[in-house]
């Protein structure tokens, strides 16, 4: 045991013995003032720990709830078998086709298509590529064509129908009747790009012509 020169000043009357008793209890106090404050130290940090356990064990169940509401919340969003998909194409009526086409092609430079004659929808149709989707020009064929009553309201043409693709078209037939979406027909058609297709009432659907095309 090393001598603290400190102890020998204040200790200096007594024998080396005693003085060597003396010293090896007070090193031993200071030992154990420093295990002590240790022992505090950890025992601050182990506290701590405690309480925090504590409020993690409170707010557990709350945790749980919060998931127990979010499992029941997505269970109540109805599942769609079904989906809506990308933009086809817009459809606008015109009362010159050969003009219309001269525009898109000549004017503005677009990939213009040749024109398709379809009998049972009552249209010739023009394919405008846009990149992104494509346009529709549509002139009346025969006399009950839904274009030739259009063009007479709208002399100068304009925005007919929008065509978006549906994933399955059966599927969205029968959710749309259920939801009292009129469909103009009973059954699907087969349209401009040899798809079947059918057209929810514009009355129902915020004054819009809506084409669905299966994808």
């Amino acid at each position: 045991m090393v001598k603290d020169p400190s102890l020998s000043k204040d200790f200096s009357y007594l024998d080396n013995a005693a003085f060597l008793q003396v010293e090896k209890y007070l090193l031993l106090q200071q030992e154990l003032d420093h295990a002590l404050r240790n022992y505090s130290t950890k025992w601050s940090y182990f506290s701590r720990s405690l309480g925090l356990l504590s409020r993690l064990q409170t707010s557990a169940p709350t945790v749980q709830t919060l998931s127990s509401s979010s499992k029941s919340f997505s269970q109540n969003i109805p599942s769609c078998l079904w989906k809506l998909g990308r933009l086809n194409h817009v459809a606008i009526a015109v009362p010159d086709l050969e003009k219309a086409q001269s525009l898109y092609k000549d004017v503005l430079g677009a990939q213009v298509s040749e024109t398709v004659a379809l009998p049972e929808h009552g249209v010739y149709t023009v394919f405008v590529e846009l990149g992104n989707t494509k346009l529709e020009l549509l002139h009346p064929l025969g006399e009950k064509s839904p274009i030739a009553s259009f063009l007479q309201k709208n002399k100068t043409g304009g925005m007919h129908h929008i065509c978006i693709e549906v994933d399955d078209i059966k599927a969205a037939m029968t959710e749309l009747k259920e939801k009292k979406i009129r469909i103009l027909s009973e059954e699907p058609k087969i349209g401009a790009h040899g798809k079947p297709v059918i057209f929810l009432h514009p009355k129902d659907c915020h004054g819009v012509l809506v084409e669905l095309e299966q994808a």
